[in-house]
Formats: structure tokens, C-alpha cells, sequence
């Protein structure tokens, strides 16, 4: 018999990534209810979801700036995609607008991996500070 062939579909950096934009999503609700706020779901995703991203990735042994960054490029693709929707199609766009929103979004696909990277970080720094795990060796008394 030939052995069993154990694979996941997903590399941890990016399982880590979707659980954090996942949990974003009810925290970006949340922020919506404070005052003045204007969170967006892509940029809640971007920020929220990879300090959420970066704290199981550094309990996890996975870099939790690259956990991040996957979280960010996905909420970068989640705002584009949301304004892609939100477009008035009935209207003709003259070239012109055409091009700036090309250019446009592919700078936000670009930038928000650096901002998920950043926030990243500070999830996992932030999870790191606060974690009360004794370490191998040390008195606990």
C-alpha cells in the first residue's frame, strides 16, 4: 500500500492571513459604531486584520510580518474590489478615468501589503509582550 500523501491546501503564512482578515470583519463592524468613524471593510481588513494575523503568527513559530502582509495585500484587494462594485456602470468613462483608476488601484494593491506588513508586526510584538509562557529553564517562583 502506498502511504498516505498529507498536504494542505494552504502555506501557514497565508491560513493565518485569511483567519485574520476573517476576524476583521465583525472588529471593523465594531469600529464602525464608534463616533466619526468612517472604517472601511477593505482597510479594516488591511490594518485590523493583520494585527489580528500577526498574533497567531508569532505564537506559531510563522513570521508574522509575512502573515501580515498577506493579510494586507488581501484587504487591499477587498477595498478595490468593494469600489469595483460600488461603480456606476450605466455612465461611459472617458480613457482618462479609465487609466487613473487602473494606476489607482494598482497602487492600493501595492501599498496595503506594506501597511499589513507594519501591522503585522505590531501583532506579533504586541503578542509576544503580553505572552505569559514560562520559558525552558527558568524559575516560575
Amino acid at each position: 500500500m502506498a502511504p498516505l500523501l498529507r498536504s494542505r491546501s494552504l502555506p501557514p503564512a497565508w491560513r493565518i492571513a485569511c483567519i485574520g482578515v476573517l476576524a476583521s470583519l465583525p472588529a471593523t463592524v465594531v469600529l464602525n459604531w464608534l463616533p466619526n468613524s468612517r472604517a472601511t471593510v477593505g482597510g479594516g481588513a488591511m490594518i485590523v486584520g493583520s494585527l489580528i494575523a500577526g498574533s497567531p503568527a508569532a505564537t506559531r513559530s510563522v513570521d508574522s510580518g509575512a502573515a501580515g502582509l498577506r493579510a494586507g495585500f488581501l484587504g487591499g484587494s477587498i477595498g478595490l474590489a468593494v469600489f469595483l462594485f460600488r461603480v456606476d456602470t450605466s455612465v461611459a468613462w472617458p480613457l482618462s478615468r479609465v487609466l487613473f483608476w487602473t494606476l489607482a488601484g494598482g497602487i492600493i494593491v501595492c501599498v496595503a501589503p506594506v501597511f499589513g506588513f507594519l501591522s503585522g508586526r505590531i501583532g506579533g510584538w504586541v503578542a509576544d509582550a503580553v505572552s505569559t509562557r514560562p520559558q525552558a529553564g527558568t524559575d516560575t517562583t
